[in-house]
């Protein structure tokens, strides 16, 4: 199949008048407008849409009414397909901070899904975890279950790794509240992404973190020391770094556009992953819901704890997260995407099949229109939408 006269993102991450050919599951040619290719019938003409790959959410909890940390096959099973419809192609979960064991169970489960859903068309391919908790600061825990926070271990992480059959991808660590964190990062580092996370680490300690292995952050800003001038704290951490990847949770609820654009300045469109932190509310009507057994209150795009108002996650996708910083915080859409794609796929290590609309790549793709609507969404070559 060809989709034609469209405005193909390319692998310098800008867009270029052409097309492309699908073969299977693959990209098999991407071509320009001065390139001559067969018309056939089942072409589609994109007229001049945007064409872009897949989406990724590497945190994000659920959708639907369902929560990855319920653990069942329908939970995974709806999200996922609910992701799918929504542009997101391929997810990395975060799980909540609850009882080893409960992990253990989730990450069992997901690995199960993973396993029996490769090659499904209709849900969103499951490709990681983002383990959130439950190694963080009990004084930035945010709308997480302080009772559940435990110290970090080496053996308690390798415990959930091996749970998720290799699927934990991201493990975070509020780096304060182990003596001994420089020795856990070293020995985590070659099987993990240690990530800071809900941390109210000093500008020194994250720093030390860092130089230990600490690579990624979790939701910036949020849950986080912030930036003083006199206390620079674990934000100015990250803006130092050299390496550092951060998320940025792109709902225009969490953050400023002001700080979107300051992150985008300190870290360039490389090192910036853009989330959802989306909960099982998403999708659904205000009410009350649960996170992680908590009550959550759902009003309208705003979910909060029901008990003390603390901020809990959001209700919008991935694609509507992408839209949003386009709109409301002046980022050109070729950043967005490459924030919303391009980067989680090398994050994760997926490079070489996911984010990149070039052949030989998985056709995982998304069409939208002039007005940033979301018109078509292909997995593996199939339109799912």
């Amino acid at each position: 199949m060809y989709i034609r006269n469209a405005l193909i993102y390319g692998a310098d991450c800008r867009f270029h008048r052409g097309g492309l050919e699908i073969t299977g599951s693959v990209i098999s040619k991407v071509f320009t407008d001065q390139d001559t290719a067969p018309c056939r019938d089942g072409d589609l003409d994109a007229k001049d849409s945007y064409v872009i790959p897949g989406l990724i959410d590497l945190h994000f909890h659920g959708a639907l009414g369902y929560d990855v940390c319920d653990a069942t096959e329908e939970a995974f099973e709806k999200i996922t397909a609910f992701e799918l419809s929504r542009g997101v192609t391929s997810v990395c979960p975060a799980t909540m901070t609850l009882p080893a064991d409960t992990l253990c169970e989730v990450l069992a489960g997901g690995k199960r899904f993973a396993d029996k859903n490769a090659g499904n068309n209709r849900v969103a391919e499951l490709v990681g975890f983002n383990m959130e908790g439950p190694f963080i600061s009990p004084a930035k825990k945010g709308a997480q279950n302080e009772a559940f926070i435990l110290k970090a271990k080496v053996k308690t992480a390798r415990r959930f790794i091996e749970a998720s059959g290799g699927l934990v991808k991201i493990l975070g660590l509020a780096p304060e509240e182990s003596p001994d964190f420089e020795s856990y990062i070293c020995r985590l580092k070659d099987q993990v992404m240690i990530s800071l996370a809900h941390t109210n680490a000093d500008y020194d300690t994250a720093m030390r973190a860092i130089k230990a292995g600490a690579c990624h952050a979790v939701h910036l800003y949020n849950a986080m020391s912030p930036f003083s001038h006199r206390d620079p704290g674990t934000v100015n951490a990250v803006f130092d770094s050299n390496t550092v990847t951060a998320e940025l949770i792109g709902d225009g609820i969490h953050l400023h556009p002001a700080a979107v654009r300051t992150a985008f300045r300190q870290l360039s469109r490389d090192r910036i992953v853009l989330i959802s932190d989306s909960l099982r509310a998403a999708g659904m009507p205000d009410g009350l819901y649960e996170l992680g057994g908590q009550r959550v209150k759902k009003e309208g795009r705003l979910c909060t704890l029901a008990e003390g108002g603390t901020i809990a996650g959001s209700v919008s996708s991935l694609f509507d997260c992408m839209t949003n910083l386009i709109r409301t915080a002046d980022i050109p859409l070729e950043e967005a995407v490459q924030c919303a794609s391009v980067n989680p796929a090398r994050i994760l290590g997926l490079s070489q099949r996911l984010g990149e609309l070039s052949p030989g790549k998985q056709a995982d793709l998304v069409i939208l229109n002039k007005d940033l609507e979301l018109e078509k969404v292909f997995k593996r070559g199939e339109s799912v939408r």
